[in-house]
């Protein structure tokens, strides 16, 4: 079997995510930009079960499912999903002297990711955990406009 082309692009399609992702936050690197994206992604991570982070790792692209899981401790009980302002409170305090996300950093890394999966896949997946997991990667219609 041939080696598949997500693998194959892996890294070309991480650094297109990463440019538009920068582009979308108003971030000036690439290092700040992916301290955002993990910050994102890691603190949804924190409130899923295993399995039910391995199903949404499932439809990320590949650079972006090793950062979802890498180190993570599966001893640790999930976190409850709380209001947007305190999970975006959270992102905003991952490497907090290295974090430049601005108060939309969810949304915005929301509506980038969403440009860069398989959509329908992408919302399967969300709709077999919670409506709070749902809701963490929901674009408002008005910037789903904008950002495509």
């Amino acid at each position: 079997m041939p080696m598949p082309q997500e693998y194959f692009q892996a890294s070309k399609d991480f650094d297109a995510f990463l440019a538009e992702t920068r582009d979308v936050l108003g971030l000036a690197t690439r290092h700040q930009t992916y301290t955002v994206v993990q910050a994102v992604l890691l603190v949804f991570r924190r409130r899923l079960t295993v399995a039910d982070g391995l199903a949404f790792a499932s439809v990320l692209p590949p650079v972006l499912r090793a950062i979802f899981v890498a180190d993570w401790d599966i001893s640790e009980s999930p976190q409850e999903f709380e209001g947007r302002a305190t999970l975006t409170s959270e992102v905003k305090a991952f490497r907090q002297n290295h974090n430049f996300a601005p108060d939309t950093a969810i949304e915005d890394v929301a509506g980038v990711l969403r440009r860069h999966v398989d959509e329908p896949a992408f919302d399967m997946v969300l709709e077999q955990l919670s409506t709070e997991a749902a809701a963490y990667w929901s674009v408002p219609e008005d910037a789903r406009d904008s950002i495509r």
